[in-house]
């Protein structure tokens, strides 16, 4: 079963994506800010992708690709950028980060499973 890690400052967004993806049979861990997220990375978690809210408490997404990127067996794991930003600046300085693409909330079901088969091998 693949793994996929959430990272997402609303309980209400981890709830309703980790349902979408549960049902489509996905492995999902949550974590409410970067920090919590780069704490079970570093930890040994090791999910085959993470999708992540750029604006969060603690350590923003941005922050938190560029650090996941420094962890051991993490620096080809697809990391898509979920959030309501849009503007360019943006998804460049998260491309930069090691963001791998950008989705922009709210995201269908349907397209955010789309997404995860194109980046996850063998989703």
């Amino acid at each position: 079963m693949k793994t996929i890690m959430l990272v997402d400052d609303s309980a209400t967004m981890l709830m309703s994506i980790k349902s979408v993806l549960t049902k489509a049979g996905y492995g999902v861990e949550t974590a409410s800010h970067g920090k919590e997220a780069l704490g079970k990375v570093t930890g040994g978690l090791r999910p085959d992708l993470i999708i992540s809210d750029v604006n969060m408490p603690f350590m923003d997404g941005i922050t938190f690709a560029r650090e996941v990127r420094k962890a051991a067996g993490m620096r080809f794991t697809p990391i898509l950028m979920l959030t309501t930003e849009s503007e360019a600046a943006k998804r460049a300085e998260a491309k930069a980060a090691g963001a791998t693409g950008w989705l922009v909330k709210p995201v269908a079901p349907e397209q955010l499973l789309g997404v995860v088969k194109q980046v996850v091998p063998g989703a």
